[in-house]
């Protein structure tokens, strides 16, 4: 057994706790800060003889949130809007952060010092526009919202269902971001703000700038404005973790005959001629209950289930975003308006992962009595603890150099004709290209022992060798393979859009709208890849090659924390000779001058677009009654060009689909401040264009199972469709406040799940020919339905400093159903499974205790998901084969303080309570985070100071 860690968790939770109340108060603090600063910035006061009027400025977070509800209730369908209430002041590091606070939207993947992943009722499939024009990242089909820094943001608006005149796909919703405009402001404007955000893990000061300008003129040819935006943001992060490999069996201790101790179970073996063991990849892996057997030769033989490995990575990160957006407007007469706008959009990343990996499985030394190597769980065949001799392991120095540049320029003209009837008319032209390199050296060893607790109690595998030491002795490590690979992704879009309104006033016709849009769509991905072995000790070789990190896990595990492994940052600085040195023993690898990218695929889409919607509205009880019906009809032309690295053959393809999509929404004020709304609509997610690419993309067998795996395309992918309805009553029961709720349903049609199936795979250039393959398919249905519930109030009745103390509070109740079709090893359906959809968790909700006085305005903000299926495992091993994220959440904190009118300072904490991020093997009543943990990872604290300046 494993002995806990010497700064136990205990002492962590206190830390943690400690730092929570600071913030908490921090808050409360600033209550009575703001009611001082209130009484010292000369707010007026209107007295009478039995009453006393007070006039409070709302600005800050409070005029965000007003605003936000101001959007909601004036739209026709169901949206949920976040406005910076100034200049630079959306009160968030960037997009995906801005979103968490909203009813319905969930965010994931925290690593790297920020949330990067967003999903609207459980769905990632979103359609992003800037300004209203569809955008991505490369060969995407989305743009990355967290490269949009949020200082350029004016508003952003998170459409849950769609009218006829938006974009048609994005079964989740769409999420338009707005940036700011020279006829925005009056005149002129100018902001500065500057952040230092400290990461706690990497253990630096990062800068986050930005500024704008602009202004507006009076000529001869009409109004004349300009602006100019720029922002600069670098992250330097740490990320740690640790991970228990995947469950596979072995023998007991008592073997059947022929077979050793403890030793592992392969799917087949030459001892059972002509029998197939055990099958990898069941959703429900095998049964774990004491005693459980598998039949050999014929005999039901007991076995265990225990982990083939288990790896820590230290993952040090450099993030750059340069962003620019530019906007000149001219108006030369009150009746046209055109807009030319730009927008640049960059990252920059660097990523070294120190990767140290070890094998817990039998290698050829158990000693003496292999029955006192392992403990196992109550009442289960799965092994908690073990110690294995003779045990092989690497290291890998991974280094990773990532390039986004995304550019987008627009035109846009408004024109009124005649009292009627508005034009719109918009051209855009967007290209973005994504760029990678991977180099990683692996250094091999055989360690005498090694000793693992899978769960010592909190879910965080311990192990440790028997001499932690020698993992820093560069003589002990062998340099093993060298992997040399490099992709670049890239996508352009040339968009051409009409929009009318026509003022009817028919009777209860109000409005009609009508327009079209063409959009033609460039999308190509290439790549190459190579590896080679070296065999030689590490510490002949350049020491500047060696690297040794430190401090690992931050003391919160029983694992080591400290090793040395290939620099990474050598790697990409010396790669010219590294391919050299490789070149000497492997006479295929090539060198630098002999590099070539080689071009997957490439794909052009054409869609047309047309629609048209009308708005009635009708007094029903005395009551307005607003309805908007409409109908979109969009035709999609693919073509496509696929290009097969192994064989070198070229294949051709093409598609051609119609869809008729019509939406209907009906809105009903019952009162002055209540509101019902119905929505029926249909949408459609249209296949991401990598899921296309029928070639494959393999890895040989590398745990001895007998096969490989791979992944492939399908050019036959069709979209997936989904019919959705929404009912919504909102309450607005007194200014800037509002409580409401949604029940909604979608039923989704051709969903895109993965298939497997057993290939040969001829000159693979692997260890095998032989894979089990998973390819995209549409053979899954399914329906998400749910309630949401949301609030915003600023009491008026709360007394003296209390007084503008407020909250922002949601919840989303969620379930989830799809069938996922089963295979036998051909391919071929041999039943349907029922689970749940990936990334739904059924419950989350976040709560926000804000305060806004005087020059104070403070937010405590706590954020928390249920446990969500996040993915599959491969279908190689012998656990669950889903993969499950433990609850995730989030504490944090700011405050902002206004030193003068244009001049504030400002403070944030995010991730107070220092949170570890885990997740465990589990399908329907199997695994579960006891016996089948998974990874855990540190989520770094950040705290940042700021100031701004601005005026307009």
């Amino acid at each position: 057994m494993l002995v806990q860690s010497a700064n136990p968790r205990g002492a962590s939770s206190a830390r943690r706790a400690w730092l929570a109340s600071v913030a908490v108060s921090a808050l409360f603090l600033g209550v009575a800060t703001g009611a001082q600063a209130q009484a010292q910035s000369g707010v007026s006061a209107t007295r009478g003889e039995d009453n006393e009027v007070e006039e409070v400025v709302v600005r800050g977070i409070r005029a965000s949130l007003e605003k936000g509800l101001a959007v909601k209730r004036q739209a026709s369908q169901v949206v949920e809007s976040v406005v910076a209430e100034d200049i630079g002041k959306l009160p968030d590091n960037n997009v995906v952060d801005a979103l968490q606070r909203i009813a319905g939207v969930q965010v994931t993947n925290r690593s790297g010092g920020e949330a990067t992943a967003i999903s609207i009722r459980g769905l990632p499939d979103i359609t992003t526009t800037w300004n209203g024009r569809n955008v991505f990242t490369a060969s995407g089909r989305q743009f990355a919202l967290q490269d949009i820094p949020a200082n350029l943001v004016k508003r952003i608006d998170v459409y849950k269902t769609r009218a006829a005149e938006q974009i048609e796909t994005g079964i989740a919703g769409q999420v338009d971001v707005q940036t700011r405009r020279p006829f925005d402001f009056s005149g002129p404007a100018f902001s500065l703000a500057a952040r230092g955000i400290w990461h706690e893990q990497a253990d630096k000061f990062n800068p986050n700038l930005s500024a704008l300008v602009s202004n507006r003129w009076d000529t001869k040819a009409g109004e004349v404005g300009a602006l100019l935006s720029v922002s600069y943001a670098r992250t330097k992060f740490r990320d740690q973790s640790v991970t228990a490999g995947a469950l596979v069996p072995f023998m007991t201790a008592t073997p059947a005959a022929g077979w050793t101790p403890l030793e592992r179970i392969q799917p087949t073996d030459g001892r059972a001629p002509g029998q197939q063991l055990w099958i990898p990849g069941s959703n429900s892996g095998l049964p774990s209950k004491a005693g459980s057997t598998l039949t050999v030769n014929g005999v039901a033989t007991p076995y265990f289930l225990a982990r083939d490995a288990v790896f820590a990575s230290d993952f040090y990160g450099d993030r750059k975003r340069p962003a620019v957006n530019a906007a000149l407007q001219w108006a030369p007469n009150d009746r046209s308006e055109y807009t030319f706008e730009f927008f640049y959009d960059g990252y920059r990343n660097t990523t070294f992962n120190s990767l140290l990996f070890s094998f817990v499985d039998w290698w050829g030394n158990l000693g003496p009595n292999p029955a006192s190597t392992y403990t196992l769980y109550p009442g289960a065949n799965v092994i908690k603890t073990r110690t294995v001799g003779s045990v092989y392991g690497f290291n890998s120095g991974d280094l990773t150099s990532a390039k986004t540049d995304s550019f987008v320029y627009a035109l846009n003209g408004k024109w009124e004709i005649g009292d009627r009837l508005h034009l719109t008319g918009d051209f855009s032209y967007q290209d973005s290209q994504f760029s990678s390199q991977f180099l990683a050296m692996r250094t091999d060893r055989v360690a005498n022992s090694i000793t693992v607790d899978f769960n010592p109690g909190n879910g965080v595998t311990a192990f440790k060798f028997d001499n932690n030491a020698l993992l820093k002795d560069p003589a002990q490590w062998n340099v093993a393979q060298f992997y040399d690979n490099a992709n670049k992704n890239e996508g352009d879009a040339i968009t051409l859009s009409f929009d009318g309104v026509y003022d009817a006033d028919w009777g209860a016709l109000r409005t009609l709208k009508f327009g079209g849009r063409y959009d033609f769509r460039g999308a190509s991905e290439s790549q190459r890849t190579q590896d080679g072995f070296l065999g030689r000790p590490l510490s002949t070789l350049d020491k500047g090659l060696q690297f040794t990190n430190a401090d690992f896990f931050d003391g919160r595990a029983d694992v080591p924390t400290s090793w040395v492994l290939a620099n990474g940052y050598y790697l990409r600085d010396h790669a010219t000779e590294i391919r050299a040195l490789y070149k000497t023993v492997n006479p295929a690898f090539k060198t630098t001058d002999q590099l070539r990218l080689f071009k997957n695929f490439a794909i052009d889409e054409a869609t047309t677009a047309a629609y048209l919607q009308a708005d009635f509205e009708q007094d029903l009880f005395g009551r307005p009654l607003k309805a908007q019906a409409g109908l979109r009809y969009v035709s999609v032309d693919t073509d496509m060009a696929f290009n097969d690295q192994l064989t070198g053959a070229r294949r051709l393809a093409s598609t051609k689909v119609s869809d008729l999509l019509p939406s209907v929404t009906v809105r009903y004020d019952v009162a002055n401040d209540f509101v019902l709304r119905f929505n029926y609509g249909k949408t459609l997610r249209r296949p991401n264009f990598t899921d296309l690419n029928p070639n494959y993309n393999l890895t040989g067998d590398l745990t001895n199972v007998g096969y490989g795996s791979g992944t492939g395309g399908n050019p036959d992918l069709e979209a997936t469709r989904a019919t959705n309805y929404d009912l919504t009553a909102e309450w607005y029961f007194q200014p800037g406040s509002a409580l409401y709720a949604t029940a909604f349903r979608r039923e989704i049609d051709g969903l895109v799940v993965s298939l497997r199936r057993r290939q040969t795979i001829a000159n693979s250039g692997q260890n095998t020919n032989s894979f089990v393959i998973s390819q995209p398919v549409n053979a899954s249905d399914g329906v998400l339905k749910g309630l949401e519930v949301g609030l915003v109030y600023f009491p008026e009745y709360l007394p003296g400093v209390l007084k503008g103390l407020g909250v922002q509070a949601s919840l989303t109740k969620l379930e989830s159903s799809q069938n996922v079709p089963s295979t036998d090893a051909s391919g071929a359906i041999t039943g349907q499974q029922r689970t749940t959809f990936f990334g739904v968790s059924d419950l989350s909700y976040n709560v926000t205790l804000a305060y806004e006085r005087g020059k104070l305005g403070a937010r405590l903000s706590y954020v928390w998901r249920d446990d969500f299926l996040a993915r599959n495992e491969a279908a190689l091993f012998a656990n669950p084969i889903g993969i499950w994220s433990k609850p995730e959440k989030s504490l944090d904190f700011q405050l902002n303080y206004q030193v003068r009118d244009n001049l504030s300072v400002s403070f944030d904490a995010v991730n107070l309570t220092d949170e570890i991020a885990q997740s465990y093997y589990a399908f329907g009543d199997a695994g579960g985070p006891t016996t089948d943990n998974f990874g855990s990872t540190i989520l770094s604290r950040t705290f940042a100071v700021g100031l701004r300046y601005s005026f307009n």
